[in-house]
């Protein structure tokens, strides 16, 4: 019974997690001390995020030149349409995966001040330890170490799915797929996990005792990285989504 519920893309749980980042974005963008806060940090997010666009175009033509097939079949122009549909794919997934590392080390100091004025709004009281700035780009880079391993564990395992002809590099994709939104899952509650100072363990065991909720949060959250411009406000809205959701989760 437990892999027909996982699969079950209208469990009310993934519903409520969409839900939750777009409820989020919409304070993000009408609360005004929210708001200031996203300005400051918004330049920033557009320079990486062009960098990492162009980053995404090589990687889909690098890789594409890789598996498209040769021959003069008449299949074989149905083939290359399904293999540059994959390599797109895989490549906006390693480009959201990318983005969202550097964007939460970045920003790490405004997004922590975000997650704050959340609290507030929400009248959530959490006892911080104030760090200085160079100190929360280091963390948060260290809180994505043991996530990018799993991360790293289920890329050789899509990986080794590309050793099968077609059918494979569409397993792969899944796999890369799934795998994306569970990294981007630990990446989008950085902040309020590390102002409620939660270690690997904790983050993990707030996101198993709700998987359902942040299969939608993070499968949500890579479909709106895809839309341009929306794509800047991702991370931040989730860190206001996150940080009036998971209070008293997660210990």
């Amino acid at each position: 019974m437990w892999p027909g519920r996982f699969l079950t893309i209208w469990n009310p749980g993934v519903i409520k997690g969409a839900v939750s980042l777009l409820l989020g974005m919409r304070l993000l963008v009408s609360e005004a001390g929210l708001r200031a806060v996203l300005w400051r940090m918004i330049f920033l997010l557009v320079v990486l995020m062009l960098l990492l666009t162009g980053g995404v175009y090589w990687l889909a033509g690098y890789v594409a030149s890789m598996w498209l097939p040769e021959g003069d079949a008449w299949y074989w122009q149905l083939v290359s349409w399904f293999v540059w549909l994959l390599t797109i794919l895989l490549a906006l997934v390693s480009g959201v995966v990318s983005y969202s590392i550097l964007a939460s080390a970045v920003a790490a100091p405004w997004l922590d001040e975000l997650a704050g004025r959340t609290e507030a709004l929400a009248g959530i009281k959490v006892s911080v330890v104030e760090a200085p700035w160079h100190l929360q780009i280091l963390q948060s880079l260290a809180n994505s170490i043991r996530p990018l391993a799993g991360l790293f564990g289920m890329g050789c395992v899509a990986l080794l799915c590309l050793l099968v002809p077609v059918l494979g590099h569409f397993l792969a994709v899944v796999i890369w797929s799934y795998a994306g939104v569970r990294f981007l899952n630990f990446e989008l509650m950085d902040a309020p996990a590390s102002r409620r100072d939660w270690d690997f363990v904790a983050r993990k065991s707030e996101q198993n005792a709700r998987r359902f909720y942040y299969l939608g949060f993070g499968g949500m959250a890579l479909v709106l990285m895809l839309v341009p411009v929306v794509n800047l406000l991702v991370i931040p809205a989730a860190v206001v989504a996150l940080s009036r959701s998971i209070e008293g989760t997660g210990s």
